[in-house]
């Protein structure tokens, strides 16, 4: 399979070097596509640096900071034009560990569409997590599976692969939320198409070095999509 890694970028000039190493590390045929939305921090010229020396990498510069979704929906958009066969998300503050996608990638070997790095399968954990704010996300979890009628325990997981061609059918251009929302919607929509969902445990770990970008309004919009989504979607099927 031809894989594409796409990592997401804001400054992260402190991780940006040893998350490609660990990528090429763990998957030294894979090919890693850097999308920085003009980092001030010079994220994008040391992607370009270390790509230089370990092969396979691609730096794409955004002209501004436009989002999380928006920084997927132009990786994946080049990964389809370059005919790759899965693209991959990861976070790129190595809060993903890269030695995992070995056993996400041969979960899409198998024949999955979707497999989710999850933090809530037997043998995932988030060790680093406070409590109630573990409970928090376990429960926004439970209620996006529920009221979206979905068999998925870690939808705003943002360490996943998906099958190109799978890509290719959900109409990933139209996702416009960003954060959780985006993860949500698009395992929503693999779902609504027919996709076969795998999850595969990991251990998901706060990020070291860097200030994280999440914030209070990405999981309110989450929320508030995910409520909007299914009142939708049941109107429609009532009206059929």
């Amino acid at each position: 399979m031809r894989v594409l890694v796409v990592l997401p970028t804001y400054q992260e000039s402190a991780n940006i070097e040893e998350v490609l190493r660990r990528v090429r590390g763990a998957v030294p045929s894979a090919s890693v596509l850097v999308v920085d939305d003009s980092s001030p921090d010079g994220t994008a010229d040391i992607a370009q640096q270390i790509g230089h020396e370990i092969g396979l990498v691609e730096v794409l510069r955004r002209p501004s900071k436009s989002g999380l979704g928006s920084a997927y929906r132009d990786g994946f958009r080049r990964g389809l034009t370059d005919g790759f066969d899965v693209l991959v998300e990861m976070d790129s503050d190595l809060s993903h560990d890269p030695a995992a996608l070995p056993v996400l990638l041969a979960a899409i070997d198998e024949g999955s569409d979707l497999v989710i790095g999850s933090r809530y399968v037997p043998g995932g954990s988030i060790p680093d997590w406070s409590w109630h704010r573990r409970a928090l996300s376990r429960w926004g979890n439970r209620y996006a599976a529920l009221v979206l009628g979905m068999d998925v325990a870690d939808a705003t997981s943002g360490y996943r692969a998906y099958r190109s061609e799978t890509i290719a059918k959900v109409d990933f251009h139209t996702v416009k939320a960003d954060g959780y929302g985006f993860q949500i919607e698009m395992a929503y929509r693999v779902v609504t198409v027919g996709g076969l969902v795998a999850e595969v445990p990991i251990s998901f770990t706060d990020r070291l070095r860097g200030t994280s970008k999440m914030s209070g309004r990405i999981v309110v919009e989450a929320l508030i999509l995910v409520t909007w989504w299914g009142i939708r979607d049941r109107l429609l099927r009532l009206r059929r």
